[in-house]
């Protein structure tokens, strides 16, 4: 009689309902999760059903359906590539900070040099007064040239010094003398070979270019920078890593273990394989930024470029006064070389008494004003700092999206690792495609990189390439460094259109784009700062 109760009791053991079975358990916390994100509650089950038909999150039982995980799939991916393009605003708009505080400074330098042309040149007299036009023309093509067109500045430069040369030589002849065209235009020939203005126009000119191709490479450099980061920041995220966010990020709420957060390491592969090929700018960005960082460090380098702009109507005072003090000479050398102008009674030059040095200030003497070297130091440093916070950004950013979604370090055995509760074993791969190749989360092939990341990458390499040629003092032509970059709302150029010459007092040839002119920093963590927002909108996922 024993025999048939034990089995009796047997089977009714094993059909009786129990925990292990899990066919009980509510997904009620679920379904309020699932209403809680926008969606309906059609076809969401009220108990755990068999996880057989999943094919992102582990299969077992589930509170999940095909479409449910389908939806929350697609959610992650939204949210991800939300945090991606918002952590981007943040550095772009950073990035037009540093272009509009650095483009004020400029441009407000720029006019307060224009400005002081009265009170430096008023001493020449008609000299001024008369050609106010020419050093007008002189201010209006350096404004233009930093705006980004493509006209020649050492030309431009070289016209200048010849018409000015043309003026003072006819302001100092005889009163019943005229001078023709063709004579004034073989005077104006002598500027090279005569120096008649002495060293004045070689050295200033090196200087004046130097500090407009830097100024004018810095601000481009700023706005590439942004633009890059714009257009990288709106790459799509691949299928293999919208299966790996929905795996990392919701599957804990189909398995019922919505309380357990992501293993650090796990969340560090997962984001690392998303952002693979991001990654991959990081050689070329620091680079850049560090050649950034390098030309903002120049502008406050002896000469520096307060000294360069604000010393501008002092150093055409002095070579007209050098002139004028050397005109017998010159002219002499002129009659020698163009021959007498030709009219009767002008075959001889006409002694001039040697003039006085007015109350100008010369070049020599120009000392800028204290405050105005401390705001160039302040400038200066502000743009280093801040260009520094920038310089691991792309291999920053999968940390910055794992910050506020994973386990803390105290739990490591308590942690989803993608399957269940439980330390995640698999070490973290490096960044970068290349490093990819045996990422346990993202499969990914790393023979195709993204197009798109690739053609920023190379944006980065010809806009640190130009910088550093601006470092020389040698002009670059911006009209080619992206294929739309002149209509990205820089400002640089009006409509989009860069006008390659000005209808005004001097020639040049717009096919000559060249003119020649005369560290590396470790990063702080200040540069997690630029990703600040992303924490925001983790926690109020």
């Amino acid at each position: 009689m024993r025999l048939p109760v034990l089995m009796c009791a047997a089977v009714c053991l094993c059909a009786a309902p129990g925990p292990a079975a899990g066919a009980d358990r509510s997904c009620a916390d679920l379904r309020q999760f699932y209403t809680g994100k926008g969606f309906t509650l059609a076809g969401v089950p009220q108990t755990e059903i068999s996880g057989e038909h999943l094919r992102m999150c582990p299969q077992g039982p589930t509170c999940c359906t095909s479409t449910m995980e389908e939806n929350l799939a697609g959610l992650s991916t939204q949210e991800t590539e939300g945090l991606i393009r918002e952590a981007g605003r943040s550095l772009q708009a950073a990035f037009n900070a540093l272009h509009r505080s650095f483009d004020t400074y400029f441009t407000e330098l720029h006019a307060s040099s224009e400005r002081s042309l009265q009170e430096a040149l008023s001493p020449l007299g008609p000299l001024y007064s008369q050609n106010t036009r020419l050093y007008g023309d002189l201010y209006a093509d350096l404004r233009q040239y930093y705006r980004g067109s493509a006209l020649n500045l050492d030309e431009n430069l070289s016209d200048f010094w010849s018409r000015l040369l043309e003026r003072t030589f006819k302001a100092s002849a005889p009163t019943d003398v005229t001078l023709s065209e063709d004579y004034l235009e073989c005077v104006a020939k002598q500027q090279e070979t005569l120096r008649p203005f002495g060293d004045v126009p070689r050295d200033m000119k090196a200087k004046v270019i130097r500090a407009f191709v830097t100024a004018r490479s810095f601000v481009q450099g700023l706005l590439v920078s942004a633009e890059v980061v714009r257009k990288v920041s709106q790459v799509s995220l691949s299928p293999e890593c919208v299966k790996a966010l929905m795996k990392l990020v919701y599957c804990p709420h189909c398995r019922g273990l919505a309380s357990v957060k992501p293993c650090p390491n796990y969340c560090a592969n997962v984001m690392k394989g998303c952002l693979a090929n991001q990654a991959d700018l990081d050689p070329e960005w620091q680079n850049l930024i560090d050649v950034m960082m390098q030309v903002a460090s120049s502008f406050s380098t002896a000469p520096s470029l307060d000294v360069v702009l604000d010393s501008i109507p002092a150093r055409i005072y002095e070579a007209v006064h050098f002139l004028q003090d050397n005109m017998d000479t010159f002219t002499a050398k002129v009659y020698q070389t163009c021959g007498p102008p030709g009219e009767p009674g002008t075959g001889s030059p006409t002694v001039h008494e040697p003039r006085r040095k007015s109350g100008s200030l010369t070049a020599s003497e120009y000392k800028p004003s204290p405050t105005a070297g401390l705001r160039l130091e302040m400038q200066v440093s502000d743009l280093y700092s801040k260009l520094r916070e920038m310089r691991l950004y792309w291999i920053q950013l999968p940390v910055a999206l794992c910050s506020k979604v994973v386990a803390g370090v105290n739990s490591q055995d308590k942690c989803w690792n993608g399957i269940t509760k439980a330390r995640y074993l698999p070490e973290v791969m490096g960044d970068g495609l290349a490093n990819q190749i045996n990422n346990p989360e993202v499969e990914l092939d790393i023979t195709k990189p993204d197009m798109t990341i690739r053609q920023q990458i190379m944006q980065l390499k010809i806009m640190s390439n130009r910088l550093k040629n601006a470092l020389e003092g040698n002009d670059v032509d911006f009209q080619d460094a992206s294929d739309d970059i002149s209509g990205s709302g820089s400002g640089m150029c009006v409509g989009g259109q860069c006008p390659r010459s000005r209808p005004g007092l001097y020639a040049y040839s717009p096919d000559n784009n060249r003119v020649r002119g005369a560290a590396t920093s470790h990063p702080g963590l200040r540069g997690l700062l630029l990703l600040l927002p992303l924490t925001v909108l983790l926690l109020q996922r």
